[in-house]
């Protein structure tokens, strides 16, 4: 566990570890939940499909494509949770593929009329 004051800004770092240099890491999606064996019921989300969701939440540069730093401030689930759990789905891509998703950025779906 990691403790940390309400409203404290947390850093996060994620690092992908291969002897491929050609690789580059995107957060996709971060969901913060006071259950950690549950992150739909009672749920919020920081970054969904690229597009971010918390105000606070803030990407920083990093020298390293095969590292990813992001931040947001720490918030409680009301009094009666304790803890909050966080669960964060990152995608791994070729460098320099620009179709791939690390270069898509905020995706958002387009619903579809029922007739097609």
């Amino acid at each position: 566990p990691y403790y940390v004051d309400v409203n404290q800004n947390l850093f996060l770092q994620a690092s992908l570890y291969s002897t491929d240099l050609n690789l580059i890491v995107f957060v996709d999606t971060c969901v913060a939940s006071p259950d950690p064996s549950d992150f739909r019921k009672m749920s919020y989300e920081l970054i969904r499909r690229g597009c971010v969701k918390d105000p606070t939440y803030s990407s920083y540069y990093s020298p390293r494509s095969s590292v990813a730093r992001f931040s947001f401030k720490a918030f409680s689930f009301a009094k009666q949770y304790p803890s909050v759990y966080l669960q964060c789905e990152l995608v791994v891509c070729r460098y320099g593929d620009y179709s791939s998703r690390c270069y898509q950025g905020c995706v958002t779906r387009l619903k579809r009329n029922s007739g097609s």
